[in-house]
C-alpha cells in the first residue's frame, strides 16, 4: 500500500489559505430545490443564495461544446423532452423547461451571472467511460475566465483534476467519492491514485460511507473533506462529526 509519504510527494496537501472557505459553508446540493423549484434551476440557486447557502451544480455539455448546467446524461426525468443533452445545441436547450416549473435549462454562464460571487459555487463536471471530459474541462474553464466569486471544480473522473491542474492550475478541484462496495485494500488503492490523477485539493465524499478510514487520512493532512448528500438530520449529524462541510437538501438542510 502506498504511504503516507507517498502522498506528500505525488498530491501535495493544498495551502490552506486557498481552501480554507470550503469547510466554511453549507452547500445547497443542485440549488435549494423542492416541489415546483427544481433541481439545478435558477430559481433553486436563487432560494440557495437567499438562504445563505452555497450552491452544488453539475455540468453536462451541449452538442456545441457549452456548459450547460443538468444532472442526467437524458432529458427525459427533468424535461418532457427526450434523448440525450448532448444531441442538443446551447441555444436549444436553453429553451426547455424543466418539469413542474417555468424555469428552462440554464447554461453555466447563466449560473454564474446569477450568482455574482454572493455565495459560493461547487461545479460538478459529468464523465463516465470512454468521455471526452477534457473538452467539457475547457468549457466550463472558458466560462470561469474572469470569474472573482469563491468557487471549485470537481468530478468522479479524476482526469477532470488533472486537466485543470494542467491548464487552470489557480482553480480549486476536488475528486468526489463513493466507496460503494470496494471499501478498504484495493478500493483504498484505487482512491489514493485517483487523489494522486486528479491533483486534488479537496474531496466530496458520499455520506453513505463515513466515517471512513481513507476520507480521514486525507482529511487529516490538509484536504478539506465535503459531503453529499445529507438528506436527513441522523445524516447531518454524521456530517458535523466526520467532514468539513455537507452538500444538503431536502431535510438536510439546517
Amino acid at each position: 500500500m502506498p504511504s503516507d509519504r507517498s502522498d506528500r510527494r505525488t498530491a501535495p496537501a493544498p495551502d490552506p489559505a486557498r481552501v480554507s472557505w470550503l469547510g466554511e459553508w453549507s452547500y445547497a446540493h443542485r440549488g435549494l430545490h423542492a416541489p415546483g423549484v427544481p433541481e439545478n434551476s435558477l430559481s433553486a440557486f436563487a432560494a440557495a443564495i437567499e438562504r445563505g447557502m452555497g450552491i452544488e451544480c453539475d455540468i453536462q455539455r451541449s452538442a456545441d461544446g457549452r456548459a450547460m448546467v443538468f444532472h442526467d446524461w437524458e432529458l427525459e426525468r427533468l424535461t418532457d423532452a427526450g434523448g440525450p443533452v448532448a444531441a442538443l445545441d446551447a441555444a436549444a436547450l436553453e429553451q426547455i423547461a424543466l418539469k413542474g416549473s417555468e424555469d428552462r435549462i440554464p447554461s453555466l454562464r447563466d449560473v454564474l451571472a446569477l450568482v455574482a460571487g454572493r455565495v459560493p459555487i461547487l461545479i460538478e463536471i459529468k464523465s463516465r467511460r470512454g468521455y471526452d471530459v477534457a473538452v467539457s474541462c475547457a468549457a466550463v474553464r472558458d466560462d470561469l475566465e474572469g470569474y472573482a466569486g469563491l468557487h471549485a471544480v470537481m468530478s468522479f473522473d479524476p482526469r477532470a483534476g488533472q486537466w485543470f491542474a494542467r491548464n487552470s492550475p489557480q482553480t480549486v478541484r476536488g475528486l468526489v467519492v463513493t466507496e460503494e462496495n470496494h471499501r478498504g485494500g484495493f478500493g483504498d488503492l484505487r482512491r489514493r491514485v485517483s487523489t494522486w490523477i486528479a491533483r486534488a485539493d479537496f474531496l466530496a465524499y458520499d455520506i453513505r460511507d463515513l466515517p471512513s478510514a481513507f476520507a480521514a487520512a486525507q482529511r487529516a493532512r490538509g484536504l478539506p473533506l465535503l459531503t453529499w448528500t445529507v438528506r436527513s438530520p441522523e445524516l447531518r449529524e454524521r456530517a458535523a462529526l466526520h467532514a468539513d462541510a455537507p452538500i444538503a437538501e431536502g431535510a438536510g438542510v439546517a
